[in-house]
């Protein structure tokens, strides 16, 4: 490796502050490049500095003292890693990653790169879905451990999937008035993948106690119930409902928190070129790796959800033990009984995982239900009778062309939020599963880029203001100056000339669609779905 490519992590969550830890210990000094403002993922977010004084053991429940761990093994580091937070790498091509930081973009090139890049929530839509009110199961946690509040007071938690008890339990411990747990999986299957989950027993221990607290406290639990619709006005008044026996009931709230597990984030490692399959248990294409974190891409390892589900724990696990990969492809010794420790203690753990998606499969029948005028894209307007027009009629039987006729997936959230919806559609109408319609292809830039960050002011006399003129001619406004000795900035009217790809939307269109909506960078950083 050359002296000047020193390793890049991106994401600085349990997997990757366990890489960097393991790197540093090699005398490795890594890049860590992070959006967040602090390190943690999602799973250990910190709250923001100053002021904010609620106890680890608050934030972070059973879970403080490995979330406490972690914090601290970071800072211990902090000086010996190049650390870049509040940092978002939008595209990676060529052994380099484009990134965009405080207003300037800049490219990184790597000869190593690990990709830590975590998940984000799997929602299925229904009517009513895009009312003010109606969160994402992660978007709700993230409220209430970041930013201290609640997304409501009285709150419906509905989907699958242990994240669905943990945050239902989390805010009543909060103090906030839970107005039912609404799983979609029936009783029976949680009852018949008991016996794998044992595999784990402390882990099936906390799940038996959110439940029980839950109940102790009131909290009514339904299983093998369908969302009917979300209802209100002006936000959600009640959550409509179907029961196991197909009864119709009503719910009053004015928030509901929903989620059907969670997704990988895998857009970095489709534009790296790493090889995909489909995973069955995670019902997803996930990009293909060893079980030291290799991918099919020569000096690109993965680790953590974002090459799949397996949680905070396995993914500390996967971080160590890609970054052992990293250093044994560089020629660096590494401990063999460490080397095998981890891969047994990660073996255990894979195993659970598959008792637990058995526990909560994903309701595969909800796309069935869902009526032809639901919204599934709510970037580019796009109705679910939209996407079986075009299956039924034959013009589209894989997702990027449904996406090209359609325009799912087109839009601001590049198909983070709909591209399972799409899928699930697709293939339901086609008849030939997930699988058979294939995944959407990554687009750079794979979250929206402000332009006003990268397009500078028109000199005088081209179509400056009043406000321009105060300026002096040619000069930008302090958004648009870049700092001191910053790296040039790539227009995005000028795609970079790192750029290969031609299918889809160019860079230029997908910025303009972008104009229109909301700052921010999606729906699992703690805000509404709507």
């Amino acid at each position: 490796m050359s002296e000047l490519l020193p390793p890049v992590i991106v994401g600085a969550g349990p997997a990757g502050i366990r890489a960097a830890e393991r790197l540093v210990a090699a005398g490795l000094r890594p890049v860590v490049v992070d959006e967040a403002a602090r390190w943690g993922g999602q799973i250990y977010r910190q709250p923001p500095d100053g002021g904010f004084t609620r106890p680890k053991t608050a934030l972070y429940g059973f879970e403080a003292g490995k979330a406490d761990a972690l914090h601290r093994a970071m800072a211990a580091i902090r000086d010996r890693v190049d650390y870049r937070p509040r940092t978002l790498v939008w595209n990676c091509e060529a052994g380099a990653l484009d990134l965009l930081s405080e207003g300037a973009s800049e490219a990184l090139p790597f000869s190593h790169l690990i990709l830590a890049t975590g998940a984000t929530d799997r929602v299925l839509p229904f009517p009513g879905w895009t009312l003010p009110g109606v969160f994402t199961l992660g978007g709700s946690q993230v409220a209430l451990k970041f930013q201290g509040c609640a997304v409501g007071r009285r709150v419906a938690f509905l989907g699958t999937g242990p994240l669905l008890y943990l945050v239902a339990y989390q805010y009543l411990k909060a103090g906030v008035e839970v107005a039912g747990v609404f799983d979609t999986t029936p009783f029976a299957a949680q009852a018949r993948a008991t016996a794998g989950m044992l595999r784990d027993p402390a882990t099936l221990a906390k799940g038996l106690l959110f439940v029980g607290w839950l109940r102790a406290h009131g909290v009514p639990i339904h299983n093998g119930v369908r969302p009917v619709r979300a209802e209100g006005a002006e936000r959600v008044d009640a959550l409509v409902w179907r029961d196991a026996r197909g009864q119709v009931r009503r719910t009053a709230c004015d928030a509901v928190a929903f989620g059907l597990g969670l997704r990988s984030e895998t857009q970095l490692a489709d534009l790296a070129g790493c090889r995909f399959r489909f995973d069955e248990a995670d019902r997803a294409w996930l990009p293909e790796r060893d079980g030291a974190g290799r991918s099919s891409v020569p000096g690109v390892y993965l680790a953590g959800d974002g090459s799949g589900i397996a949680g905070a724990d396995a993914a500390e696990l996967a971080g160590e033990r890609a970054a052992l990969a990293l250093l044994e492809d560089l020629g660096r010794p590494v401990e063999a009984a460490r080397v095998k420790e981890l891969d047994g203690r990660l073996a255990r753990i894979v195993a659970f995982r598959r008792s637990l998606s058995a526990a909560f499969p994903f309701p595969a029948d909800w796309a069935d239900a869902i009526a032809d005028d639901t919204m599934i894209c709510r970037c580019e307007g796009v109705t679910a009778g939209a996407v079986r027009e075009v299956a039924r009629s034959g013009q589209a039987r894989e997702m990027n062309r449904a996406k090209a006729l359609t325009r799912a997936g087109m839009g601001r959230c590049q198909g983070r939020m709909c591209s399972a919806t799409t899928a699930e559609l697709l293939s339901r109408t086609l008849g030939t599963g997930p699988y058979g319609v294939g995944r959407l292809r990554a687009q750079p830039p794979i979250k929206p880029l402000p332009i006003a960050t990268v397009v500078p002011s028109p000199p005088r006399g081209e179509g400056q203001g009043e406000g321009d003129a105060l300026r002096g001619p040619g000069r930008s406004t302090a958004l648009f100056q870049p700092a001191t000795n910053a790296p040039p900035r790539i227009p995005l009217t000028q795609p970079s000339p790192r750029f290969r790809r031609t299918e889809g939307p160019s860079v230029a269109s997908a910025q303009t669609s972008f104009a229109h909506e909301r700052g921010g960078e999606g729906t699992d950083d703690g805000r509404e779905v709507a």
